[in-house]
């Protein structure tokens, strides 16, 4: 992977506004790969006390942006289709890791799975993004 588009992505990820309300930390990206860990505390749980589909939806979210993006040019989601498995036990370090699994010129398509600090299965998802011929905005001239 080009280093420059590397430290770039580490770079936006850790400014994002998003990324900072819910505590996603980019751990590792590759072309076409990326892995996001989130803390799943109390404030991320839904009214049952369990956690929110729209936490690990933010955690999924992340770890296809970053995937997708990682070639240097801009990526913008189609559709997303996520299975809820479990719930994850309070405290517990949730890992998104997606898998760019076909690229052409204008889409590319990722599985997205969800895991515990235990490997217990959280989430499963399928997502398609529309690749644009632009170049990342933050990458500079």
């Amino acid at each position: 992977m080009n280093e420059t588009i590397r430290k770039a992505i580490f770079k936006q990820v850790a400014i994002e506004p998003f990324a900072k309300k819910f505590g996603l930390q980019l751990i590792e990206v590759q072309e076409g790969y990326a892995k996001v860990e989130m803390v799943f505390f109390s404030d991320l749980e839904n009214m049952f006390g369990m956690a929110h589909g729209g936490a690990l939806f933010a955690l999924i979210d992340e770890a296809f942006e970053v995937a997708s993006n990682s070639h240097g040019t801009m990526a913008v989601a189609l559709n997303v289709n996520i299975n809820y498995l479990a719930s994850p036990a309070k405290g517990s370090k949730l890992t998104a890791e997606a898998k760019e699994i076909n690229k052409t010129k204008k889409t590319a398509a990722y599985d997205i799975v969800v895991t515990d600090d235990n490997q217990n299965m959280i989430a499963a998802c399928q997502a398609l993004v529309y690749r644009m011929e632009k170049p990342l905005p933050f990458l500079g001239s």
